[in-house]
């Protein structure tokens, strides 16, 4: 098995989720500033050239970082699940995970893309540079619709870290150093922020 691996917050949050897990696998680092990502031989791994891909034993691939992650944790069976030990488990670490991806990670994340990181991805998606700043306000907007909800929780989903702390988090650290901090006015979030990032998996 291989980890194929890169720089950016979607290969971060599955390494942050297989340390959660304490599950080791090789790793190959693939040069996306340079768009090692967008050509031969890596667009055989994944035809999408994006990061990261899980390469299993018999050669067949996985690409999307919750379906890597969702693989990690039911093969992981020696830890404690990170998406739900039940159906109604399950189904509430997945809706956060929809609505952390809907509403705060894509807006934020193309925000950046369309702005700050147009030069790099211009030639590689379709930009959109005059929705940078709508984009950011949305996410924004919900970040401080998810704190209200957040009160004395300690995790997003409940009393358990599940999968989708870890893709906030990821995303929201990455967001800050371009130029979208989380407002420390979202006093939930920040003090949740805090205990993500003193995770010993914080530095995967």
């Amino acid at each position: 098995m291989k980890f194929y691996n890169s720089v950016g917050p979607n290969p971060r949050m599955v390494r942050m989720f297989m340390a959660e897990k304490s599950f080791e696998v090789p790793k190959v680092e693939v040069d996306l500033r340079g768009g090692e990502n967008r050509r031969e031989p890596y667009l055989r791994i994944n035809p999408a050239g994006q990061c990261p891909a899980l390469e299993l034993d018999d050669g067949s691939v996985l690409t999307e970082i919750t379906a890597i992650c969702e693989y990690i944790d039911e093969i992981s069976t020696g830890t404690p699940s990170l998406i739900g030990d039940t159906p109604e488990a399950r189904a509430r670490t997945r809706m956060w995970n929809r609505r952390i991806d809907l509403n705060i990670v894509e807006p934020g994340a193309n925000g950046f893309r369309f702005a700050e990181g147009l030069k790099m991805f211009q030639n590689r998606l379709h930009c959109i540079p005059q929705a940078a700043d709508d984009l950011k306000a949305t996410a924004r907007e919900k970040l401080v619709w998810l704190d209200g909800l957040m009160g004395g929780k300690p995790y997003i989903a409940g009393d358990k870290l599940t999968m989708a702390d870890i893709f906030l988090f990821a995303f929201l650290d990455f967001l800050a150093s371009v130029g979208q901090p989380l407002d420390p006015a979202c006093k939930n979030l920040a003090a949740w922020f805090q205990r993500m990032k003193a995770r010993p998996s914080a530095a995967a």
